[in-house]
């Protein structure tokens, strides 16, 4: 029986998990399911290869990855067993057998996260899990007018979580756009802030970190051009907050 290169494309609410990436100190990651289930599925030890790993608490629509398995089963079949016996807040999406050289991570090419705030005093109750709710009147033209400065090719180090990160953090962003959106749900309507980001890869809290720093110029405690300064500085201190995890979802791949 050959083996054959599987790539699936995932949904998950990253509520309940300790992020995408297996971890020594928990079995309650994305990965660790996934190849527990797998192996079981399978009978057969079987590797998860990511496109990314999604920190605590992080969602996903568009989460791409790949395993190996020996199997005579086809995509259809495996995306139906995979569902079956996955937990009800993972789902595959799509199946298809990819070529044999095919890797989730190093062969992306983009990827675009989303990061949803709800800025009127309408509070959502079934939509909590997946945006910050921060009732405050922000200056959305300054916030655009810094996310411009964020974008292209730059060493984003101010703008890393991990402060013993040795290799590279040059990443180049493709663009930034912030859209006010109106949701509605019911009879209520509610107001907020589409935050999307494309890039050619992302460092550890690297878009949360810029979500809470193009807050504080929304906020009025930070001007548009001090973007440019903390990109020089190269220091996690000279960049804003980390926002919450739960506002944010990996929302597709590029290959």
């Amino acid at each position: 029986m050959s083996s054959k290169n599987i790539r699936v494309t995932l949904q998950y609410d990253g509520s309940r998990y300790d992020g995408w990436q297996k971890q020594g100190n928990t079995e309650n990651t994305i990965q660790g399911r996934l190849e527990e289930m797998l192996s079981k599925l399978f009978e057969q030890p079987i590797e998860v290869n990511g496109s990314g790993r999604t920190d605590a608490g992080v969602h996903a629509v568009g989460q791409v990855a790949n395993f190996t398995v020996s199997t005579p089963y086809g995509p259809g079949k495996i995306l139906e067993l995979m569902n079956r016996y996955l937990p009800k807040d993972i789902a595959v999406t799509d199946a298809a057998i990819a070529d044999a050289r095919f890797h989730a991570r190093l062969n992306a090419k983009s990827k675009t996260y989303r990061y949803r705030i709800c800025t009127g005093y309408l509070r959502p109750v079934f939509s909590r899990r997946e945006l910050l709710y921060l009732p405050e009147t922000l200056d959305v033209g300054a916030m655009r007018k810094a996310a411009e400065l964020l974008c292209g090719e730059h060493d984003f180090t101010s703008f890393c979580g991990n402060r013993h990160f040795k290799k590279s953090c040059v990443r180049t962003i493709q663009s930034i756009t912030i859209d006010e959106v109106t949701e509605t749900l019911g009879e209520a309507e509610y107001e907020g802030l589409l935050l999307s980001f494309t890039g050619n890869g992302f460092l550890q809290n690297m878009v949360r970190i810029l979500v809470g720093t193009l807050l504080e110029v929304g906020e009025g405690k930070r001007k548009p051009e001090d973007m440019l300064r903390i990109l020089e500085a190269r220091d996690r201190e000279a960049a804003g907050p980390t926002a919450p995890a739960h506002g944010l979802t990996l929302w597709k791949v590029e290959y």
